[in-house]
């Protein structure tokens, strides 16, 4: 046996182990917020098994979606989610219920009519539709965008501290 066998060896164990105290973490504990790190961690460690698997693209999709993204979206989701002694003060009223739902019908007619209107039949066919090609799109034609978002997301998480803190001090008065 090699030596690059067994660091191969020990870098899968060290993954498995990490993925698995991840999954541990985020599903015994106690604190919302604990178990959100704790699915960041595993998101991370299934990020390394693709590495280890040879693909460093589906690695990095791993990390900018679910590690990245969706982590974000549920520390924001727990920042600005109402405690329990909020849940149990506040009670759906019949206002709130007659504004959600034409908010909710307009929401999903200009959803459906930007989805008609998209075109998705003429989306252009190319011969070169490899990872090298996916890469270099996403790196030329579209970090803008990548860019709008995390500048997006990193507002969201500052509002989500500002809503929160303003909430505490409220509540210690």
């Amino acid at each position: 046996m090699s030596e690059y066998r067994i660091i191969a060896e020990v870098v899968f164990y060290l993954l498995i182990v990490l993925t698995v105290a991840g999954a541990v973490l985020a599903v015994t504990a106690r604190i919302l917020i604990h178990a959100v790190v704790g699915l960041a961690v595993t998101f991370l460690g299934v990020a390394g098994f693709y590495v280890y698997l040879g693909s460093p693209f589906l690695s990095m999709m791993q990390i900018l979606i679910y590690a990245g993204a969706i982590t974000i979206v549920l520390v924001f989701g727990t920042m600005i989610g109402y405690t329990p002694r909020q849940i149990v003060e506040t009670k759906i009223r019949d206002k709130n219920l007659r504004l959600a739902l034409p908010a909710c019908l307009v929401s999903g007619v200009v959803l459906c009519s930007a989805v008609v209107t998209a075109g998705l039949g003429t989306m252009r066919q190319s011969g070169d539709t490899g990872i090298a090609d996916i890469g270099k799109r996403l790196l030329y034609e579209f970090s803008l965008a990548f860019e709008l978002i995390s500048l997006l997301l990193l507002i969201a998480m500052v509002g989500a501290m500002v809503i929160v803190g303003g909430q505490e001090e409220r509540d210690a008065e």
